[in-house]
């Protein structure tokens, strides 16, 4: 799965910004799935994301986080963002402990990652790496822009979008807080992260002239 390790940023800023997803098995786990996606969403609810989603219903500012923790369907994909080590080392005990036989995959960086499966006698199965983007990369948006951006893996948030929320972060219209939760309404699968996207764009709005 790898629409969720495409994320850019510095490491202060990534080491706030942790996604875990729950996705079954087309063809060996996915019937009968339902129950136990939801087991999960309960799991991912109790920890307070920040973001929270059902690609089958969308994501907890589209709709409440009680509704997408209660729609159930086999073969869905869920995820959860949280912002710290300490709680994300708690989903990962939790879910360790139900033990749904659902393939979890967290995004993150690598060290912090490891080191809440070792707190919580897990072993890393398989590691995936973005090599980044090729090709004539001088048509992407700004760094700071992307840092955005990337955070949906589907692309869903624009870039347009992220500098007209900036811009209105700047003129007043708008906080960052407000601004964040719009730009991670954009994403259905719930992975963006509305408390770095607020921190990203305040610190966009505050370079921007005019």
């Amino acid at each position: 799965m790898t629409h969720t390790l495409h994320r850019q940023g510095t490491v202060e800023s990534l080491s706030r910004d942790y996604v875990v997803l729950a996705i079954p098995a087309k063809g060996y786990n996915s019937t009968g799935s339902g129950p136990k996606l939801r087991q999960i969403k309960e799991i991912m609810a109790r920890h307070h994301p920040v973001n929270m989603g059902d690609i089958k219903i969308g994501n907890m500012f589209e709709h409440s986080i009680e509704d997408v923790v209660a729609f159930e369907q086999d073969g869905s994909v869920v995820h959860a963002v949280y912002t710290d080590v300490d709680t994300l080392a708690a989903v990962l005990a939790d879910l360790k402990e139900l033990d749904a036989g659902i393939s979890v995959v967290v995004s993150g960086l690598f060290d912090h990652v490891a080191q809440c499966c070792s707190r919580t006698g897990l072993e890393v199965h398989t590691t995936e790496f973005s090599l980044g983007v090729h090709g004539n990369v001088s048509r992407l948006p700004s760094r700071e822009t992307l840092e955005i951006t990337t955070m949906c893996g589907h692309g869903l948030v624009a870039a347009n979008l992220v500098r007209r929320m900036a811009a209105r972060v700047k003129e007043g219209s708008i906080t960052a807080a407000e601004a964040g939760k719009e730009l991670a309404r954009q994403c259905v699968c719930g992975i963006v992260n509305p408390v770095r996207a607020a921190e990203l764009l305040q610190k966009m709005a505050e370079k921007q002239e005019g």
